[in-house]
């Protein structure tokens, strides 16, 4: 029976035809829903789970298990009439809608170092039934739209659906977030799902006479051939896993060891979905020519990349974030091109979501407790690099080298003068900040000399390995193997002592304590100096609190501020990573040993921690949690500063570090203060002492007597005018603050 016969029916009704426009709408609908509750979700959960990389690479992983679900249901419908599919689904879709509007379940915050299991799960119970539901809806468009004999390819359905993923995403930070309160962005998503279910529907009564999918794939087996082997099915596996690893591995390599800039881990996501739209296009010549310059990014961008972990730049971000979508381009193309029939498109999916799933896992479940730096980048680009198509490459060293033998014999030479460059180029970056014509000319030797051995795949895949170990990877694997590193979920820290005589602890690129290495000095260092405002208002707490002040700090880093504690004081710090506390537990930062031996260490999110502890339990709440510029939102709205002020004494003083290069914090605390009229003043201090940094620290009191004692010595200054806006745990917007100056 031939495939025709099975599908005439569909067009027996008069005017009735493929209908694209509404099947890509419905597509293009659910996948704008689906990417604009991502980043909704996480911003519900934010007072709970903090900033931090891992967080929304957690988040991911969640979303990309629940499309690998719907992809699956998608694929067991296919053995139904899509009338009857239809007729499934749309129940489906209106039973999730009684989980609807979005809210936050009420569990248990995670105990320490469970974050990892505790953050999916709190996902999963968030979203799940509902993102389970829309995630089906692009295969399942696609298969309804194929069942019509004049349909055509549905591929090229996929590039829109992307394009709507990637429009939700872009949405959200730059018009959702800024204009509308938590609670509105759930009960407009939620009338946009009720808009969906409508279209699902319309395209459900479009194809109700259509025969089930997998009965129109075994009429056409004669046609089109065998159902995929396993080889086949495991390159569809490799080609969609490496992309989406490596989606999240830049966004964790950018923010940890480049830069730690604000919304960085919306570019990533959006460029891996842009990617798709390209590959699966119904016109090719884009990624056709991503797919033949791919190797040449890969060896150039992977090297400034890697040289960036080693010394951060805009060009080192630039490099990282093109390497990604052109790879992810290349990959997806021949994905594309790897496609079976339609009859089988589910099952395509389904595949290409689990190699989604494989990609997130290995980057946001096992690298992390595998590697003590962000191996899994490297290793992912070297992986890319050996699915790269590179047919248009494979004959330049055969003009050079006739023979076999003397092909094998110039690629050695080549491996070993590329390995040799790049070592050259690696020490005189590390001397001199700008290239010159020489380092130029080194570089673009080195990835000529590597698109050359794109003439055989072991061949490339070994000169981006001899670039990445040269340009930085070597480095990095001599302060792992020195047991200098350590790497939890909120972040990778390395000591590392200085000529000049400082030890320093890193997390990512950004400064996270400094000590001074001669003994038996402990002088406060960094951010904590005697001029800072922090240093003002201790060395004040006897004068304004007696003797037996009592100290809350919130963020211990290497415990330099327990440098002020004064004897007859109580002393409470809070950290929520307890790799942090390690540091200055095991001797390698000695400040807590020396200084507040006895003082505990609470270890948990601190706005939490402080909700447990009785009113009134402090007279002074140092507040510097702030692991790098990508700032905590949570931290810094009204019902955060509620909770401090809750725990704080009537006259008690509360000091907020906003040290920041790409945010203005200052007019957002002065809405603050002036909303829970409490009397504020700053400090801004740019020391020059060994070890000391420039800072800024807000300083709050609902007791202007305080206050008035603390600025009496005229170092603080009043807060800048405030923001319009209070930021509040269901409003707040970082975009009306940004220093765009800085981002270069």
């Amino acid at each position: 029976m031939g495939t025709d016969a099975l599908t005439d029916d569909i067009s027996a009704a008069p005017g009735a035809g493929p209908r694209r426009w509404l099947f890509a709408v419905t597509i293009l609908t659910g996948s704008f829903l689906l990417f604009l509750v991502q980043p909704l979700v996480a911003r519900l959960a934010l007072p709970r789970l903090g900033g931090a990389p891992n967080v929304w690479n957690s988040a991911m992983l969640v979303y990309q298990a629940l499309l690998l679900g719907g992809y699956a249901y998608a694929h067991a419908l296919s053995r139904l009439a899509v009338g009857r599919q239809a007729l499934i689904h749309v129940t489906l879709l209106v039973a999730a809608a009684f989980t609807l509007p979005i809210a936050l379940p009420a569990i248990a915050p995670p105990e320490a170092g469970q974050e990892a299991l505790w953050v999916p799960y709190l996902f999963l119970l968030t979203i799940g039934p509902v993102f389970f539901v829309v995630s089906a809806q692009a295969p399942l468009m696609q298969q309804w739209f194929a069942a019509h004999p004049k349909a055509g390819d549905p591929y090229p359905l996929y590039a829109a659906s992307n394009l709507g993923s990637f429009a939700g995403l872009l949405a959200y930070p730059l018009l959702v977030e800024p204009l509308l309160p938590l609670g509105e962005q759930s009960r407009y998503w939620a009338a946009g799902y009720g808009a969906l279910v409508v279209l699902v529907a319309l395209a459900g009564l479009a194809r109700r006479t259509a025969p089930a999918p997998a009965v129109i794939a075994a009429a056409s087996e004669t046609e089109a051939g065998p159902a995929p082997d396993a080889k086949r099915i495991a390159l569809w596996l490799a080609l969609s896993a490496v992309p989406s690893g490596l989606m999240l591995s830049t966004t964790t390599h950018l923010t940890t060891d480049i830069f730690a800039m604000p919304l960085l881990w919306v570019i990533p996501l959006g460029l891996y979905l842009l990617s798709f739209s390209l590959a699966f296009a119904e016109k090719r010549g884009l990624a056709r020519v991503m797919t033949v310059i791919a190797p040449v990014v890969i060896a150039a961008a992977g090297a400034l990349a890697m040289l960036g972990s080693s010394r951060p730049s805009m060009l080192a971000v630039a490099a990282s974030l093109t390497l990604l979508f052109v790879v992810a381009v290349a990959l997806h193309a021949r994905l594309y091109e790897e496609r079976p029939e339609p009859a089988r498109l589910t099952q395509f999916y389904l595949v290409m979501s689990a190699g989604g799933v494989l990609g997130g896992l290995f980057t946001a479940l096992i690298a992390p407790l595998v590697f003590d730096w962000t191996w899994e980048h490297p290793l992912l680009i070297l992986a890319a690099a050996a699915l790269l198509p590179l047919g248009r490459w494979q004959g330049l060293l055969a003009r050079l080298f006739p023979s076999e033998q003397g092909a094998r014999l110039g690629i050695i030479a080549l491996l070993f003068a590329l390995f040799i460059g790049a070592m050259r180029l690696f020490d005189r970056s590390m001397l001199n900040d700008d290239w010159g014509i020489i380092d130029l000319a080194i570089f673009a030797a080195l990835i000529a000399a590597a698109v050359l051995l794109a003439a055989r795949r072991w061949a490339f895949v070994a000169a981006c390995a001899a670039l990445i170990a040269a340009l930085g990877a070597m480095v990095q694997a001599q302060t792992s193997f020195a047991g200098l590193r350590s790497r939890s979920y909120f972040g990778i820290y390395t000591v590392r002592d200085g000529t000049d005589g400082l030890r320093q602890l890193i997390h990512g690129t950004t400064l996270h304590g400094v000590q001074r290495l001669e003994t038996g000095i402990l002088e406060p260092t960094t951010y904590y100096g005697r001029e800072a405002g922090v240093g003002l208002a201790l060395a004040k707490a006897p004068a304004m609190f007696g003797d037996k002040a009592r100290v809350g700090v919130v963020g211990l880093g290497v415990g330099t501020l327990a440098c002020y504690k004064q004897p007859g004081q109580t002393w409470t710090f809070f950290e929520i990573d307890p790799a942090v506390l390690d540091y200055s537990t095991r001797g390698q930062f000695t400040f807590m040993k020396s200084c507040a031996p006895e003082a505990p260490t609470v270890i948990g999110d601190a706005r939490l921690q402080l909700e447990k502890l009785p009113a009134g339990s402090f007279d002074i709440l140092v507040v510097d949690a702030f692991s790098s510029d990508a700032i905590p939102l949570h931290l810094m709205t009204k019902e955060a500063q509620e909770g401090y002020f809750r725990t704080l004494a009537p006259n008690g003083l509360l000091l907020m570090h906003i040290s920041n290069r790409f945010i203005r914090l200052e007019p957002v605390l002065a809405a603050l203060a002036k909303e829970g009229k409490l009397a504020s003043a700053v400090r801004i201090d740019s020391p020059t002492g060994m070890g000391q940094t420039g800072s800024t620290w807000v300083a709050m009191s609902r007791d202007p007597a305080q206050l008035k004692a603390l600025t009496a010595d005229g170092k603080w200054r009043p807060l800048a005018p405030p923001a319009a806006e209070v930021w509040r745990d269901d409003y707040a917007s970082i975009l009306p603050h940004l220093i765009w100056k800085n981002f270069h």
